[in-house]
């Protein structure tokens, strides 16, 4: 394939992949200020099969789509960049979608997505960076661990599809 075939390749699979997780990012559950979905999953699925540029662009594109289209739109910064975190915590440099190091990345998503998420809710959201309104933004710290949960599900399941069937090989 020559150069130019794989990078129109690889912007398509970006594009399709920004599309799958706004997709799943819409299929959500209303918790508090905002909602809990599986979408992270496609985003950690993303960034196993695309080199990391396009797994992060995808990530970003995915996840502001369903912020905006949700009626959230004062989330988008913020999730811009934590999605775009999340993705770099994945290889797709391995021969296998779901390896050790790839299902050890979905603890310091996790990390991202609490921690980033909660200070961005404290600052931009209830307007001023306090010990209390610190402690407010982290009671949405259940939604935030069930998202991660069922995006690790999702993404275990369905990269153990990947690997059993080989399509990493042919999709990349």
């Amino acid at each position: 394939m020559t150069r130019s075939n794989n990078k129109i390749k690889l912007l398509t699979l970006t594009g399709v992949f920004a599309a799958l997780i706004f997709v799943v990012t819409m299929i959500h559950i209303p918790t508090g200020n905002g909602f809990t979905h599986a979408g992270d999953g496609v985003i950690y699925l993303s960034a196993c099969l695309l080199p990391a540029p396009y797994a992060v662009a995808a990530s970003a594109i995915g996840g502001a789509l369903a912020d905006g289209i949700s009626g959230f739109p004062i989330w988008i910064p913020g999730t811009v960049v934590i999605k775009a975190l999340t993705a770099l915590f994945f290889t797709n440099k391995t021969y296998k979608t779901v390896n050790l190091r790839n299902i050890l990345g979905i603890l310091p998503s996790l990390l991202v997505c609490v921690i980033g998420y909660s200070f961005y809710e404290a600052v931009f959201i209830l307007g001023q960076l306090s010990w209390s309104t610190v402690t407010a933004a982290f009671t949405q710290l259940p939604s935030y661990a069930v998202q991660i949960c069922s995006s690790a599900v999702l993404y275990i399941a369905v990269g153990t599809f990947i690997d059993k069937t080989g399509l990493k090989k042919r999709l990349i």
